[in-house]
């Protein structure tokens, strides 16, 4: 269905990165965040739409992420998703936290502590980072008609940028809380010593 780097975005053209990967995931140049912005005051008018066209979309072309939420895990009627009240405020959440994302690019402290703790919670919602950039080639691709002769390549290389750089905190966070967690699980004599040992 539609969108040229549906499917395939994931992997090759938003790249699958890992902890040690996380210094190349560059963010945006100051070029790409005016961009941004740019484009955000138009996007905005149409969060929900965007929203659910994204979700919608990725369940087309991913189902398996379908898994990860117990709500739709079942659906088979797309039509059914559209007008799911739950997909929209999951939707909604989604594009608050993009929203959030977009007014911190000139605040990368806070726009990477932001992105960690989603990250973070996303462990606790069992939501693997292996999905994580599929999200942001669906936003791509919902997008591109509401911006119509505003898109350009320029700008699909901006948001690519971002959610980028945003997927490599997310999954980072995601890790620090399994290694987080995994050490609390742990007895007290099988953890590591914390104590400092040195002379």
């Amino acid at each position: 269905m539609g969108c040229a780097i549906s499917g395939l975005a994931a992997k090759a053209e938003f790249g699958e990165r890992t902890t040690e990967d996380a210094a190349a995931a560059a963010h945006p140049r100051e070029d790409q965040i005016q961009m941004i912005k740019e484009s955000w005051k138009v996007i905005r008018d149409d969060i929900a739409k965007v929203g659910i066209i994204m979700f919608v979309r990725l369940f087309e072309t991913h189902p398996e992420c379908k898994d990860v939420f117990f709500l739709f895990r079942d659906v088979e009627d797309l039509e059914r998703l559209r007008s799911s009240r739950e997909l929209r405020a999951h939707g909604l959440r989604v594009m608050s936290f993009i929203e959030k994302s977009v007014a911190r690019l000139d605040q990368l402290e806070r726009l990477e502590a932001l992105a960690l703790e989603l990250g973070k919670s996303h462990y606790h919602y069992n939501a693997p980072p292996k999905y994580y950039s599929y999200v942001g080639a669906e936003f791509i691709c919902a997008v591109q008609p509401i911006l119509k002769e505003r898109w350009t390549p320029e700008l699909e290389e901006a948001w690519k940028t971002l959610f980028q750089y945003v997927t490599t905190l997310m999954k980072r966070g995601y890790l620090e809380e399994s290694n987080r967690q995994r050490q609390l699980a742990l007895s007290p004599k099988e953890r590591p010593d914390k104590r400092n040992t040195a002379l």
